[in-house]
Order: C-alpha cells, then structure tokens, then sequence
C-alpha cells in the first residue's frame, strides 16, 4: 500500500462536471493499492495516517493530529502509486487488480469512517476521470 496525505486547508474531488467530496481543514489522501496488500494492510495504513501529528499546536509545532484539530478526510484511489518507471513509459504490474483494489479501497473508506476520527470523510470514485483541486498546507506531503 502507498499512501500521499497532503495537509490540507481545502480539497475536492469533481467527476463529469459534479464535486462528488470536498472538505476543509484535513488530509487529502491518494491511495495506491498493491497486488500484495490486504484488509490487514489496510488498518495498519489508516491508523497510521490517522495517528499523524502534522498540525500546528498553539505553539507553531507540528505536534496534533486529525482528530485534535477535527479535521476531514479526502480520500482518492490512485493506481499509479505503483508505476514503475524504469522504462520511459511507466508499468503497473505491482499494483493490484482492478476487482480487489477497488475492494480494498472502499474497504480504506469504511474502516476511516468506523474510527470516526475525522469529522468528515469524502471520498472520490473508483476508476473514473477525476480532477482533483486542493490547497496544500504548508505545503505539508507525507508518504507512507
């Protein structure tokens, strides 16, 4: 599994023209899902990014998380996380199949709504044309 989070202080996600999520304050997350991850992977991943202390405290020092700041989660399938680049045009055989990662990610989407550590939790749509918009905190980019 490879996640993007960007900390945000907005994001949307528009499909054909309609915003189909959009949150304030949060974490805008790509998730690429790989041929070797499961529901397991899933819930190391999302605790993970949840856990992340990378707002400011009253201080100026990145030392809160999500769910100190209550913030909302963007979250956005995104195969090409896996493309292997060694060749000028990318490969993406290391990414899972198509069935099981969309399996995967809403399974991502539910498990973070579950937690109810974010105050809101959008998602994108699985295998459309998305165009994605956002406003980067800091800028603030963290990969796991």
């Amino acid at each position: 599994m490879r996640l993007v989070i960007q900390r945000v202080t907005s994001a949307s996600v528009t499909v054909e023209d309609d915003v189909i999520g959009e949150i304030g304050k949060g974490f805008l997350v790509f998730i690429g899902i790989g041929k070797e991850d499961n529901e397991e992977t899933v819930r190391k991943y999302a605790d993970k990014m949840m856990k992340l202390r990378i707002f400011e405290d009253e201080n100026g020092k990145t030392n809160l998380s999500l769910a100190q700041v209550k913030g909302e989660l963007l979250l956005i399938s995104q195969f090409t996380l896996y493309a292997d680049c060694s060749s000028n045009r990318p490969g993406f055989t290391q990414a899972a199949a198509p069935a099981e990662a969309e399996r995967l990610y809403d399974y991502f989407v539910r498990y973070c709504r579950e937690k109810e550590v974010a105050s809101k939790v959008e998602q994108g749509s699985f295998g459309a044309d998305m165009k994605v918009a956002l406003l980067n905190d800091g800028p603030f980019t963290i990969i796991l």
